[in-house]
């Protein structure tokens, strides 16, 4: 699987995390957290905690994700107003075997 494509399914993973604990706007959730639903191989390893940091990046970047400091560590939420464009997002990239 491409590099890209792994980016791409670690931020469907954490939109779809994100949507299932319905924290939408003003509810959020720690980013920590969220990323702990994640399986281990790919929150464990150097190459996995890299991508992670591109998918926040890249959900940022599209204003699919809101994050504000909140208890001395990060939050985030969805971003109400791409509901439809982060349902698409979702629906768009399958779910293929992560491989390391």
């Amino acid at each position: 699987m491409p590099r890209d494509n792994e980016v791409k399914l670690i931020a469907k993973l954490l939109l779809e995390r994100l949507a299932n604990m319905d924290k939408w706007g003003g509810a959020h959730s720690e980013l920590k957290r969220v990323a702990k639903s994640l399986p281990l191989y790919i929150r464990e390893t150097a190459k996995g905690k890299k991508q992670i940091n591109q998918a926040v990046k890249l959900l940022l970047n599209q204003r699919f994700l809101l994050m504000k400091p909140s208890t001395g560590e990060w939050h985030v939420s969805l971003n109400p107003s791409m509901k439809k464009e982060i349902m698409d997002f979702i629906e768009e990239n399958d779910k293929e075997d992560y491989k390391i």
